[in-house]
């Protein structure tokens, strides 16, 4: 029985590790996974890799091919549109509801300013990054783990989605003055202000992500899972 439940927590926390180089950009939309190179990076077994990847094949991010192998997932439009419905569901009302002097707020403050400084050395990636940081703080202030654990699958698709762009510093850089703005007036004690300057804002990256993706399909023919 222990050495069942051992092997369980070590697929959980070898996925949670995968879904985090997913949301920190570190894998990209239809990149094959070496299940050699994985196994030896990650210092785990082929058995235990191949039942992380079936676990993340169910949620999405990766795909299975036979005799192509795995590969990181493509969103489609339908997936990116229905992740910026439960966005729109799940972080506009966390804010609306939330106490402006809620601990998480921290946490907003630390992404907002991890994001200046990275925009600053213009490493956009990692603006990427501290971006998920602050979405996956409003979402805390729900004090919800069950919301938290299903945003944190969700951000691993909404980077995949990112991906496509391919311009890192187009699609994150608006986004720096915005979150900064969005927690000022959060902290005004106008939290449904800063909802509803949330879901202007998450239209917005919507239509950006959408546009792309429209673009590099009619110029690539890319293939969504």
């Amino acid at each position: 029985m222990k050495a069942a439940t051992d092997t369980q927590n070590l697929t959980e926390r070898i996925a949670h590790e995968i879904r985090e180089k997913l949301v920190n950009g570190e894998l990209a939309p239809g990149q094959r996974l070496s299940e050699a190179a994985l196994s030896e990076a990650l210092d785990i077994s082929r058995n235990t890799l191949r039942e992380v990847f079936r676990v993340l094949t169910k949620e999405g991010l990766l795909v299975h091919e036979p005799n192509k192998g795995v590969s990181v997932a493509v969103p489609d439009m339908a997936s990116i549109i229905d992740i910026y419905r439960v966005r729109r569901m799940i972080e506009c009302q966390a804010l609306a509801q939330a106490y402006p002097m809620h601990p998480a707020r921290a946490l907003m403050h630390q992404a907002v300013a991890d994001a200046r400084r990275y925009s600053e050395a213009e490493n956009w990636a990692e603006v990427g990054t501290a971006n998920m940081a602050f979405h996956k703080a409003i979402v805390a202030l729900a004090d919800s783990e069950r919301l938290n654990e299903m945003f944190s699958h969700l951000l691993a698709e909404l980077r995949l989605a990112f991906g496509l762009l391919r311009d890192p510093h187009f699609l994150h850089a608006p986004y720096v003055e915005m979150n900064q703005h969005i927690l000022q007036t959060f902290e005004s004690s106008k939290p449904a202000d800063a909802a509803a300057e949330l879901h202007d804002y998450l239209v917005h990256s919507e239509r950006i992500i959408l546009a792309a993706y429209a673009r590099q399909l009619a110029q690539t023919g890319l293939k969504t899972a």
